[in-house]
């Protein structure tokens, strides 16, 4: 997968239908996410962002990305997201994915920290 690609990849994951989200998530997927239980794993990580309303748009800001290994590719970002109705929401993100055929890839890793607000004193 090109570097576009994986951007063009991960954005799909953050506005994308729920159906789309669990095509593309691998069912022993580990996640840390910013609400109770916080760590998931499987099905219970894919069904707590699926089951979730889908963000309208999203901007993923300081991109970097590794490719460890053949078929692995690790990357890190900040994310803006944002929908109808909802103050939006900023984290900072890290995503590993594993090739499994031709233009076949999955998510087996995610984590979200939020950004944290701050107040001028």
């Amino acid at each position: 997968m090109n570097d576009q690609r994986v951007w063009e990849f991960e954005e799909s994951l953050w506005t994308g239908s729920a159906e789309h989200y669990r095509e593309v998530i691998d069912r022993d997927c580990l996640m840390v996410l910013p609400e109770p239980p916080y760590a998931l794993q499987g099905e219970q990580a894919i069904a707590a962002v699926a089951d979730s309303p889908r963000w309208s748009k999203v901007t993923l800001a300081y991109p970097l990305g590794a490719r460890p290994q053949e078929g692995l590719i690790v990357i890190a970002y900040k994310a803006e997201a944002f929908r109808e109705g909802d103050k939006g929401y900023s984290a900072y993100c890290t995503s590993t994915y594993r090739w499994l055929s031709h233009e076949v890839w999955r998510v087996v890793q995610h984590h979200q920290t939020p950004q944290l607000e701050t107040s001028a004193h």
